[in-house]
């Protein structure tokens, strides 16, 4: 008897109710009249108010007010809204949509309260001394058990409304902030799983490369080489962590604005790329003592990179400044002081741009075993779209001693147990006899080291003697390189005190001076050979990755270390030079 029909229509509360019914009738009304009224005058100022704030943003157009203050469009929302329910004409239908509501409102106040106690908001301060955050869990509980004890569709559909439109304000992103209860949830568990990360370091099958990329900046403040963020994201597939450092030389005080604007530039060029990592600008007097605190410091607690990727000094034979390849020197010295690898790329400016798709070969030239870090860098390429259709090879160098056919065999062997498939080819390398274009490769390189011995001599009694010099080097066409020009380096007015040094000047120096050192002949041998061996085999691969040898632990070498990597990767238009950390990074289990 829903509707009262036994008793003719009457409200069976009402017959029940002392003294008489119309307590009951009179209550219903005076309810029902002062809910009605408190919904239709804050209804709409609360309406209004959320679209003022731009919290929602499509609801914008509800945030204008009359000239008395009066949210008229929101109040025509409220009436067309309460008019809808009316012509329902079904309390049944209309009672569980605005009890989900209701309960879904103070659902969402229970949870508040418990996040922010558990998270120990320092704002959160409640005053009602007896609070405990269980009972805001048990409040929330109870809101969503009754939500679907009343209707579940109707619950279903309400938390699903409620999702999306949390979704939309983050999308769009609300102009006013006022604080969120997940970002510190989220801060709570980034410093958990900080704390998890920073036990122990990570096992071989856990390894991938944390890479820290060190930008050099031009003078206007902007990255000279924004290729090289790219190829980060290229080889880490959107996954890992991803460190875009840079350093400033000067004094903290006079470069902090150079400094933020550059880290702005680093920003922009990480977004634009699409790449998910970090980025900061640092500023000390030594560029290369800053590079070093990067390299220790960079990254927080457990989140640290371990490997450095690290621009090839362009031009550093036409320019007179010896710490245009110092820096690179003593970064590459610090980094495997670190135990951590290393990747230079050469030619980064002819590597793939964003969208590209490379199709040809990755050759990888394994000379030294460094851990497996050459077999796992094309492994990594190879993920992304851009290196996707590309087809792996491995090359070995042996001698004429060596068995080529079973050191093959081991290399395919030891390929198909790491679950990669490539083409393997062993290099023989004979014994054969220094060449004359050896003899001279040598002796242009020694004489350019005391060329520049010389220039940085006469520059430093010019200026103790008040004059000036103009210094040029012309190209060497062995040398020559898509990514930079010829260096002029203006002084002031030339005088007598002008150098110049050109391979005819080698030739003719052959028979003047003394033989080129030993040592230096057998490492300009075995690059120019290996060369030689390279351009054959790699010279139409998209991309050619080998060792990097060891730095020399003397200055004295430092100049003809840059030649040998300089013959080394002649004649190649994209090169990745790695050197390993010193410790296993892929193994036959991983």
């Amino acid at each position: 008897d829903k509707y009262g029909d036994s008793i003719g229509g009457a409200l069976i509360v009402g017959k029940l109710a002392w003294p008489h019914e119309w307590v009951i009738m009179i209550g219903a009304f005076l309810s029902t009249m002062g809910a009605g009224l408190q919904s239709l005058t804050g209804a709409p100022r609360l309406f209004q108010a959320i679209a003022k704030d731009n919290i929602v943003p499509f609801l914008r157009v509800f945030s204008v007010t009359t000239k008395h203050g009066e949210p008229f469009r929101a109040l025509l929302l409220t009436a067309f809204i309460t008019e809808l329910g009316i012509l329902v004409g079904n309390l049944d239908y209309i009672a569980p949509i605005i009890t989900m509501f209701f309960l879904m409102c103070y659902g969402f106040v229970n949870m508040a309260c418990a996040l922010q106690t558990l998270l120990q908001t320092p704002n959160w301060r409640p005053r009602f001394k007896y609070y405990h955050w269980t009972l805001s869990l048990i409040g929330l509980t109870l809101c969503i058990v009754l939500m679907f004890i009343s209707s579940w569709y109707f619950a279903l559909t309400a938390i699903a409304l409620a999702f999306c439109i949390y979704k939309y304000i983050e999308y769009k992103g609300a102009e006013q902030e006022w604080g969120d209860g997940i970002r510190g949830l989220a801060m709570s568990a980034a410093r958990y799983s900080l704390l998890r990360l920073q036990a122990g370091p990570p096992h071989t099958k856990n390894w991938r490369p944390q890479l820290l990329v060190l930008m050099k900046l031009d003078e206007q403040l902007q990255p000279k080489y924004p290729r090289m963020v790219l190829f980060a994201s290229q080889l880490k597939a959107g996954k890992g962590l991803v460190l875009v450092n840079s350093v400033l030389a000067g004094q903290f005080r006079d470069r902090y604005p150079d400094a933020q604007a550059s880290k702005q530039s680093l920003m922009n060029l990480i977004k634009a790329y699409g790449v998910k990592g970090f980025s900061d600008v640092s500023i000390a007097n030594d560029v290369s003592e800053g590079l070093c605190q990067l390299i220790q410091n960079a990254g927080l607690g457990g989140l640290k990179h371990n490997t450095v990727v690290l621009g090839w000094p362009y031009g550093w034979r036409h320019d007179a400044d010896e710490r245009s390849y110092k820096v690179f020197l003593e970064t590459v010295k610090n980094v495997g002081a670190a135990q951590m690898a290393l990747l230079v790329p050469k030619g980064i400016n002819q590597f793939p741009d964003a969208g590209a798709k490379a199709k040809g070969t990755i050759d990888v030239w394994w000379i030294v075993h460094d851990g497996g870090l050459l077999m796992l860098l094309p492994f990594l390429l190879r993920q992304d779209r851009t290196w996707k259709n590309c087809t792996l090879r491995i090359f070995t160098v042996a001698q004429t001693e060596d068995n080529s056919i079973q050191m093959k065999k081991d290399l395919q062997t030891y390929l198909y147990q790491l679950r990669i498939e490539a083409d393997v080819d062993v290099v023989e390398m004979s014994n054969q006899d220094i060449s004359a274009y050896t003899y001279e490769r040598t002796l242009m390189m020694e004489q350019r080291t005391d060329m520049l011995s010389k220039i940085r001599d006469q520059q430093t009694e010019n200026r103790s003697s008040g004059r000036s010099a103009k210094i040029t080097l012309s190209t060497v066409p062995e040398e020559s390189s898509t990514d930079h020009d010829n260096t002029e380096i203006p002084e002031g007015p030339a005088d007598k005190s002008q150098f110049t040094f050109t391979p005819q000047d080698a030739k003719k120096l052959i028979g003047k001076m003394k033989k080129p050192d030993k040592e230096n002949v057998r490492r300009m041998h075995t690059a120019v050979r290996l060369n030689e061996h390279i351009v054959e085999k790699s010279h139409g691969a998209q991309l050619v990755i080998l060792n990097l040898p060891a730095p020399p632990r003397s200055a004295a070498g430092a100049e003809n270390y840059m030649e040998f990597l300089e013959v080394l990767t002649e004649g190649l238009e994209r090169v990745l030079m790695v050197r390993g950390s010193g410790r296993e990074v892929i193994t036959i289990y991983s």
